[in-house]
């Protein structure tokens, strides 16, 4: 008799939970220390409501949160050692040559001022300025799945500056004031490091724009990269620098005057929920670089129903990429959002209560490590068929997955 999709589910689950924990233990000096980091791991792939510290503590049998608050705040252990177990995590389940690394940032809504970074600032969760902490992350893509191998938390700068807030919540003094630029900078910089297979380097606006702090950076490095960018941002053409606002306009208006001669195509961004994400690109000619071999582009998508509409990134990228190429690298970056909104959903990203500055790295790290648990799972290629009518209980059929391939599709871990 075949098993039923939820029992195969719970032991491939427990297996790999369990091939986790054995992975990190090392990291924890403490046998209860050890102990506890897997219940806090079991607990955040529970079923629990909102993954926060009574919760936990209530799942894993215990009358008070305070074991909780030991493992996130005083218990001795280095989250930026995980950190790295779990990039090499991600890249042993999901790498591939092809791989997409994407920046992005989330906000992490928070009432009052006492935890580590929270102001009044823009929140693309909430879609406008909100109270909130923000975090900034890199996710790798492919199309085995999406996860996060890195993640940094924004210290305003007002923050920075000052050491009674600073104290308050355990900021180390060495943490100097960093922009968000400067912070993906960084963690690009250890994924490089450390050899993480990739192909391209994509993130929004926030990213491009500070083209001396990211773009200038993975170009020294040889590494391809299509960074979207403002209408304030400037680039290379010739011998002079052009606004970037100033040469969609004169697209809208017909008015550019353009060498090369591939014009508008109609080209696909890749496979979304309702088909081809169809988009017409354009790419300019920009001054050449240093790196021999490699060319680089203004790119411009522009909207099929609102010509208005364009959106521009700056390409390095090997001579002989395709705009076919370039487009569907422009449109790699809406798996971080999947990834985003599985790991606030899913385990726990978003439902911390810790203030404390080492606090938000150490949950941070472990809600990210089950959330490329899950990711693993269905990267695992196990499409097992199990029975499709499964027994009754209570005079109705449990509606139940017929595939793991739909229970990856179903959890948002899919690629494409």
């Amino acid at each position: 008799m075949s098993e039923t999709m939820d029992q195969q589910t719970v032991r491939l689950w427990a297996a790999e939970l369990d091939a986790l924990h054995k992975r990190i233990a090392p990291r924890f000096c403490r046998a209860e220390a050890r102990s506890r980091v897997r219940a806090y791991l079991h607990g955040l792939l529970g079923p629990t409501e909102r993954k926060n510290g009574w919760q936990l503590a209530e799942q894993a049998g215990e009358t008070t949160p305070y074991g909780v608050q030991h493992l996130l705040g005083r218990a001795s252990w280095d989250a930026d050692e995980v950190r790295d177990d779990l990039r090499e995590y991600v890249v042993e389940h999901l790498g591939d040559r092809e791989a997409v690394l994407i920046v992005d940032e989330t906000g992490f809504l928070k009432k009052g001022e006492g935890s580590a970074g929270v102001k009044p600032q823009y929140s693309g969760t909430a879609g406008k300025v909100e109270n909130c902490q923000v975090g900034v992350f890199v996710c790798y893509a492919t199309e085995h799945g999406q996860a996060f191998i890195d993640r940094e938390l924004y210290l305003p700068e007002e923050w920075a500056e000052d050491t009674q807030r600073r104290r308050s919540v355990g900021v180390p003094d060495e943490v100097p004031f960093a922009s968000k630029p400067r912070l993906a900078r960084d963690m690009l910089q250890r994924a490089l490091q450390a050899g993480v297979e990739l192909s391209w380097v994509v993130a929004d606006s926030v990213y491009g724009d500070a083209r001396h702090t990211v773009g200038m950076f993975l170009e020294e490095r040889e590494q391809p990269h299509v960074l979207a960018v403002s209408g304030k941002a400037h680039v290379w053409a010739g011998f002079r620098q052009h606004r970037v606002g100033d040469i969609l306009e004169q697209l809208r208006e017909g008015t550019l005057l353009y060498e090369g001669g591939e014009g508008w195509q109609r080209l696909s961004a890749g496979s979304g929920s309702k088909g081809e994400r169809l988009y017409d690109w354009i790419r300019l000619g920009l001054s050449r670089p240093l790196q021999e071999g490699f060319r680089r582009w203004l790119l411009i998508r522009r909207d099929t129903e609102d010509p208005e509409d364009l959106t521009a990134y700056i390409v390095f990228a090997p001579e002989g990429t395709t705009l076919q190429q370039l487009a569907k690298v422009a449109g790699s970056r809406w798996p971080v959002e999947a990834a985003f909104e599985a790991a606030k959903s899913q385990t726990g990203l978003d439902e911390y209560e810790v203030r404390s500055w080492h606090g938000w790295y150490r949950h941070i790290t472990l809600s990210l490590f089950t959330h490329a648990l899950l990711a693993a799972i269905g990267a695992s290629g196990q499409d097992i068929e199990y029975s499709k009518e499964p027994p009754e209980k209570g005079g109705q059929k449990e509606q139940r997955l017929s595939t793991l391939a739909e229970f990856k599709r179903g959890r948002g871990l899919c690629y494409r």
